[in-house]
């Protein structure tokens, strides 16, 4: 029966098929619209009904055992296609490599890194708070007056339920001093969010703030302090100015500059680095501390400022463009 020939053929052929176009082209002399047993079902309309329903069963059989044979056949090729692939693409561990460079830790973490470790040394110890603050602990408790601008929409990031993307890391400080009695000793490193971007501010930076709290407590303690950080930050004695200032949270206040040589033979002169002041008496009682009986001092500086001076970087941006040829200079 000439059904059973064709059967006999394409399974011999197909299993000697040696790749998979060979194979499909198999399938289409078989299988397809043109192809041999599509032919023989053709055929069918000129048979009696008897002989058209044995004949048609016989087709239909051969035809799925022809497709189960291509199917089995080709996850074999596959299969064996697969491993050679796998063969020639090996990799040789064994092999040197090829002196990939190792990375380093951002100018910023540097900083930040270098910073908490002098004041690690002065005695203050870190701590921290969330990003997402509240009226009271970032503005309220700090002895903001209702209509300070910095309270505005245009300085401050707000949410729809009324809190915000903290402007300073001093709610840290209230944190602290509700929950603990005196005295602090604390620094409060962390991002911090304003709206402003230019050359010198970015929407989300670094600062890192100070507080110290106890009996006694002067101004001459934060210039001592202070001093000592800003020559071990910068590695070199350097000369040192309060300029008096105003801030809600510390009276009196002040503003630190330092005698800067900017190394490009210009005239030496000041240059502004941070905040500070006498902890506020209205701070105090805001968080349960007897005024009275314990003053204190704070302080807060920005990380990027201070690694732009030590880098000497002119551009704040540089440090968030991830720049790799900038980056790599501080490995």
């Amino acid at each position: 029966m000439e059904v059973n020939e064709i059967q006999q053929r394409a399974l011999a052929e197909i299993e000697a098929s040696k790749n998979l176009q060979q194979l499909d082209d198999l399938r289409v002399q078989y299988l397809g619209k043109k192809g041999e047993i599509t032919a023989q079902l053709k055929t069918l309309g000129s048979m009696e009904p008897e002989q058209r329903k044995s004949f048609g069963q016989a087709v239909n059989a051969t035809r799925d055992r022809i497709n189960r044979a291509i199917t089995a056949r080709r996850e074999t090729l596959e299969a064996a296609a697969l491993e050679e692939k796998l063969l020639s693409e090996r990799v040789d561990i064994t092999l040197p490599g090829r002196g990939e460079q190792r990375g380093g830790l951002h100018p910023v973490t540097r900083v930040m890194e270098r910073a908490i470790g002098i004041f690690n040394k002065l005695g203050f110890e870190v701590a921290t708070g969330p990003e997402v603050e509240d009226d009271h602990y970032n503005f309220e408790a700090l002895n903001f007056p209702p209509h300070h601008p910095a309270r505005a929409m245009h300085d401050t990031f707000y949410f729809g339920d009324g809190r915000l993307l903290r402007t300073h890391t001093s709610p840290v400080q209230v944190r602290v001093m509700e929950r603990s009695d005196p005295p602090y000793r604390i620094i409060a490193p962390g991002k911090v969010y304003r709206s402003d971007s230019d050359q010198t501010h970015t929407p989300m930076f670094h600062q890192i703030e100070g507080l110290l709290v106890g009996e006694g407590v002067s101004m001459a303690d934060l210039k001592g302090v202070l001093h000592t950080f800003v020559n071990a930050f910068f590695e070199r004695s350097l000369a040192m100015r309060f300029r008096p200032s105003y801030f809600p949270f510390t009276e009196p206040s002040a503003e630190v500059d330092i005698g800067w040589d900017k190394g490009d033979g210009s005239e030496p002169g000041w240059l502004e680095i941070l905040g500070c002041g006498m902890v506020h008496p209205n701070v105090l009682r805001a968080c349960d501390v007897d005024p009275e009986k314990y003053t204190g001092y704070a302080f807060g500086m920005g990380i990027e400022r201070l690694a732009m001076l030590r880098y000497g970087v002119t551009d704040l941006r540089q440090f968030f463009e991830n720049d790799l040829e900038f980056l790599r200079q501080f490995h």
